[in-house]
């Protein structure tokens, strides 16, 4: 909310400079992101009146003025500005003048002209951002008059950060009740006194959908005049507010929604084709918005109707069918209340976010309308005349929101502010902030004025009482608590370890979208989710994931767009599954690893990863639990993964996760023109530990044997490692795979794999009739189960 200090101050007036009132509103939550000066350093600019221009007789881009300061003496000056007119009147910056930007102007010669001055644009005042010609000032600005007189400067604007509630505040009148009540300043009425109608002209409204529109506002004005402008006081407060003349019905809608906080739109009466019907869209419905953009119309949006269809996006903006334009005679206003449900995210869906969807969908006074529409009447008639009629109130009351009356007591006022405030203080701070209050012994009982919709619960209250007294006032207490040391469970690795581990191994931790697009979630998980949400920020943002890769896919492929060529990203969070009745979270730990095996550099040469880089990445995970031999990786199929390098974790005979390659089709959807791979575990089953026992290391020496064996290309080497140590479980303490040879003296569809057997005994030295027996007994294992061959037989 953007607005000027001069305007607030014609509400509320306290005595605070510029800074202590930007301070006063940060305190009491209307944070004050920004403050802009309007009208410094103009010392010397004047109102300048172009008597006369011609061509520059040595530049085809540039004239020569004669202006006018009221002075007797005329002023040459040189002006390159394709708009400047005789008879119009524009700010002059005589020889001398320092400028907001520190140039000093001096007279020079420009081709052989000699400039005294300087016709000046918007930009070159710091006045806004136009330089594609000189200010044109209205026909009642005085020749020689300051500037700064003239345009009632110098000002500062205001940019507040409103918190979603408050959404009376979008409105300087909302402000001002604020800084009145904090300030304890009075805070000025403007009188809206009815306009009597002239006419009796009005314009049908058919409420079909009450509950939707239970409140539309409306009055027809005739024979507006066409050659009107908005006065410059008009101007400059939708200058100061982020806002530029239009035209000055435009500009008198703009201005009664800043000043009041109620978004209102006119339309060009002689276009109208029936009744005003507001309603639901329906099904494949299409308009054209005022900015020329057409959009196909959703059944969810409310929009504005007569006989020819849709006319307007109730509560975002209008339809150019029916747009007022510099033709217009006949005026249609229209004030209207739109429930906030009908309204959130209704913008967001078209990527629309406007001054009138912004205050829709966090709230506005549904008391407010007909007050707005005799406002604007107000103004219209003052600055272009024209015949009103009556104002038209439709109105369900049934269906209009209602403030209930609360109580605050002082014992829930102290239990949660943690200090006692005078109860007529209290009295008092609710008085000001335009509550009617009846005190008593026990607390308050307050009646909701209709403009702070934001009140429905009693600590609602208590904020706004700690808000006017001032945060800053409440004394700072120590918390006593006991706080016993948590306990310490071997049963489970706690997650943080989990991490470390991973950034041991060269991996970043990322946080992602718990909601991501629901063809991604599709795509990764191979179904649907149930999980929409209902009022999504973006349609990439629609369902709530059901895997963890989908963030790290999109924050992959976000770096090697930026010319990253190596990450390795890993998240812990959750993944939702399940139903809206029956939903289901599982803590997850995943990871992501693309591009080099190690950063670019001369001692090893450049290598891609590869499955068994991420597999070890796992392995070192699973060994955490000190239950490694629990794990195994079986070959699987997932729809996000590539076949034939995809593997499923499993603990004991249950599937804790996977890990695999991206499938083709993916990578190259994400533009992941390496590949990465990834895994995704259950954190619950997973990291769950065996409590560590104690094992003596034998004091005898260990005897290596090595073989080396044939076996079929598709035996797995886990089950070959397995089966070889349970041959002779007593003194095999473990099997290592060494070697792993295809070529020649193999033949195709076979593989040789050398195994390393190392054994020992606890309480004896092994004899060399010892190891025979073990490799005898390792050998026959291997015979019976895979149709081993030794490779020194073949």
């Amino acid at each position: 909310m953007k607005f000027s200090e001069k305007w607030l101050r014609e509400w509320v007036d306290p005595a605070l400079d510029t800074a202590e009132l930007a301070h006063r509103l940060t305190m009491i939550g209307h944070e004050v992101d920004a403050v802009e000066s309007h009208g410094t350093g103009l010392a010397g600019v004047v109102v300048g009146e172009v008597l006369d221009v011609k061509k520059h007789p040595d530049a085809d881009r540039l004239s020569v003025c004669q202006v006018s300061t009221g002075d007797a003496e005329v002023v040459e000056v040189v002006c390159g500005a394709p708009n400047v007119s005789q008879g119009m009147k524009s700010p002059f910056a005589p020889a001398g003048t320092k400028l907001p930007n520190g140039v000093k102007l001096r007279k020079s010669k420009i081709r052989g002209v000699v400039s005294n001055g300087m016709l000046c644009s918007a930009i070159e005042l710091n006045l806004g951002e136009e330089s594609d010609g000189i200010i044109e000032l209205h026909s009642d600005a005085q020749p020689g008059q300051p500037l700064n007189e003239y345009l009632n400067l110098p000002d500062h604007s205001f940019d507040l950060d409103l918190t979603p509630n408050r959404g009376d505040c979008f409105s300087v009148l909302g402000v001002a009740r604020d800084v009145s009540a904090v300030t304890s300043t009075e805070l000025k009425t403007l009188q809206i006194s009815p306009v009597a109608p002239t006419i009796k002209d009005e314009h049908p409204v058919e409420l079909v959908l009450p509950e939707g529109c239970p409140r539309f506002a409306a009055r027809v004005i005739r024979n507006i005049d066409l050659s009107s402008r908005s006065p410059v006081w008009l101007i400059e407060r939708l200058r100061r507010s982020g806002l530029r003349e239009i035209h000055p019905v435009v500009d008198i809608t703009n201005y009664v929604m800043l000043e009041l906080g109620q978004p209102l739109h006119a339309y060009d009466c002689r276009l109208l084709n029936g009744p005003i019907r507001p309603r639901l869209a329906k099904q494949g419905e299409r308009l054209t918005l005022l900015d020329e953009k057409q959009v196909e119309l959703l059944p969810n949006t409310m929009v504005i109707t007569d006989d020819s269809g849709p006319i307007g996006m109730a509560g975002i903006m209008g339809g150019l069918s029916t747009a007022v334009t510099i033709n217009t005679t006949d005026v249609f206003f229209e004030a209207a209340f739109w429930p906030p449900e009908f309204m959130a995210g209704r913008a967001r869906q078209y990527g629309m976010h406007t001054d009138a969807s912004l205050r829709f969908e966090r709230g506005v006074d549904a008391d407010l309308q007909a007050r707005a529409i005799e406002r604007a009447t107000e103004l219209l008639i003052s600055i272009s005349g024209g015949e009103a009629g009556p104002l038209v109130d439709h109105v369900c009351v049934e269906h209009l929101p209602t403030c209930a009356p609360l109580r605050l007591r002082k014992k829930r006022l102290l239990q949660v502010l943690g200090t006692e405030i005078d109860a007529d203080r209290v009295t008092e701070i609710l008085v000001a902030l335009g509550f009617d209050t009846t005190a008593d012994d026990a607390g308050w009982d307050v009646d909701i004025p209709s403009y702070r919709f934001d009140i429905d619960v009693e600590d609602a209250l208590v904020e706004e009482v700690a808000r006017i007294y001032g945060y800053d006032e409440i004394p700072e207490a120590t918390a006593i608590a006991e706080t016993p040391l948590a306990r310490a469970s071997e049963s489970r690795i706690d997650l943080n370890l989990v991490g470390n581990v991973l950034v041991a191994r060269d991996y970043q931790e990322v946080i992602t979208y718990s909601f991501i697009d629901h063809e991604a979630n599709t795509q990764i998980t191979g179904e649907s989710s149930k999980l929409v949400i209902s009022n999504p920020i973006s349609s990439e943002m629609s369902v709530m994931r059901g895997s963890m890769w989908p963030g790290l896919l999109t924050a992959a492929s976000t770096n090697f767009s930026r010319q990253q060529e190596r990450v390795r990203f890993f998240e812990i969070g959750k993944t939702f599954h399940g139903s809206l009745e029956t939903p289901e979270e599982v803590v997850r730990v995943a990871g992501l690893i693309a591009g080099d095996v190690v950063a670019e550099q001369w001692a090893s040469p450049s290598q891609a990863v590869d499955f068994f880089d991420i597999k070890s990445d796992v392995v070192a995970l699973l060994g955490m639990t000190g239950c490694a031999g629990d794990f195994s990786f079986v070959a699987a199929e997932h729809p996000a993964l590539q076949p034939g390098q995809t593997a499923n974790v499993v603990r004991g005979s249950e599937v804790v996760g996977v890990i695999g390659k991206l499938h083709p089709m993916l990578a190259q959807k994400y533009n992941l023109d390496k590949g990465a791979l990834l895994f995704e575990l259950d954190a619950e089953k997973t990291f769950a530990a065996r409590v560590p026992l104690a094992e003596s290391v034998s004091k005898y020496p260990a005897i290596r044997r090595d073989i080396s064996v044939i076996v079929a290309e598709d035996v797995i080497t886990s089950d070959l490692l397995q089966s070889a140590e349970e041959a002779a479980p007593a003194i095999v303490k473990s099997v290592r795979i060494f070697d792993i040879y295809r070529g020649a003296g193999v033949e195709a569809g076979l593989k040789s794999i050398a195994l390393g057997l190392i054994l020992q005994e606890t309480s004896r030295t092994l004899t060399d009739d010892d190891a025979d027996a073990a490799m005898a007994a390792v050998i026959s294992n291997l015979e019976q189960n895979f149709a081993a061959v030794l490779r020194d037989k073949n």
